[in-house]
C-alpha cells in the first residue's frame, strides 16, 4: 500500500501546483510558516507530504530554468 501512496501523493502534488499561477512573497511566505508548524508538529522531521509537495517544487522550478535556458 505504501508503494501505491508516494506516487500517487507525487501526481496529485504535481497536477495540483501545475494549475496555480505563480504565488506571491506574501502566499510564498505563509506556505514556509505552515511548513514548519508541521514540521515542529512531526517531531522535527518533515512530514511525507511536505517532502513531496518539496520535490515537486523543485522540479517545477527546474523545469522553468530549462526552459528558460532553451530560450536563450
Amino acid at each position: 500500500m505504501k508503494k501505491i501512496m508516494v506516487p500517487a501523493m507525487l501526481c496529485a502534488t504535481m497536477l495540483l501546483s501545475a494549475g496555480c499561477a505563480k504565488k506571491g512573497p506574501m502566499e510564498s511566505a505563509g506556505h514556509k510558516v505552515d511548513e514548519a508548524a508541521r514540521t515542529i508538529e512531526n517531531g522535527g522531521e518533515k512530514t511525507p507530504g511536505d517532502k513531496v509537495q518539496d520535490a515537486a517544487e523543485d522540479a517545477r522550478k527546474g523545469a522553468e530554468k530549462a526552459a528558460d535556458d532553451l530560450k536563450k
